[in-house]
């Protein structure tokens, strides 16, 4: 048997294992539906659109969100971060649901100066829970817990801390109302 014969075998087994494979994959994707979440989609024989879950986030009534430990200025920025990913700058539709979040933050120092006793870096971390109801029936439809932390530098000068200060709590505040509407999103669209 030559060389050539039984690389030419070993590359007719190669290329039948990789037909093969291809199969398999497909059959076992074949159940699998790919639907955009904020899109629409069309349903029946008419081609009607279906409720999208833009316009179920739309018709959520946003409680202020309460908080027994958090500092105002971090429940006041995940308010209106909540807010703008829900409604996503479209006007106010009637509202079905009702979403309540319980927010607490809180800062821990996290590196001490070596020789001056003082923080150097502190860590700032937002413990939220929310409930989404239905207005009419007062039913629960989805609840959960999200958490994010973000560090941020502490110097001597004052307006950098505070600076520091601010954007720690906008990054951790964007990341919980991100966590929250994509839940919420992906309720929605496993409702549909």
């Amino acid at each position: 048997m030559s060389l050539f014969s039984s690389i030419f075998k070993g590359d007719l087994l190669l290329r039948r294992v990789a037909l093969f494979g291809a199969v398999a994959a497909a059959i076992a994707l074949s159940g699998c539906q790919i639907r955009p979440l904020y899109g629409t989609s069309t349903t029946g024989d008419f081609g009607a659109q279906s409720s999208t879950v833009a316009a179920d986030l739309a018709a959520i009534d946003l409680e202020s969100i309460s908080s027994q430990f958090a500092e105002k200025d971090a429940t006041r920025i995940l308010y209106n971060e909540l807010t703008f990913r829900l409604e996503r700058g479209a006007g106010s539709p009637p509202k079905k649901y009702r979403l309540e979040v319980l927010a607490d933050v809180n800062t821990a120092e996290v590196a001490i100066e070596q020789f001056a006793d003082v923080p150097s870096a502190f860590t700032i971390t937002m413990n939220s829970t929310y409930v989404m109801s239905d207005i009419e029936t007062g039913e629960t439809l989805t609840t959960g817990r999200t958490f994010r932390s973000a560090s941020y530098d502490f110097s001597d000068q004052r307006f950098a801390n505070q600076r520091a200060l601010r954007d720690a709590q906008d990054r951790v505040a964007k990341a919980v109302a991100d966590d929250i509407a994509t839940r919420l999103a992906g309720y929605f669209a496993s409702q549909s």
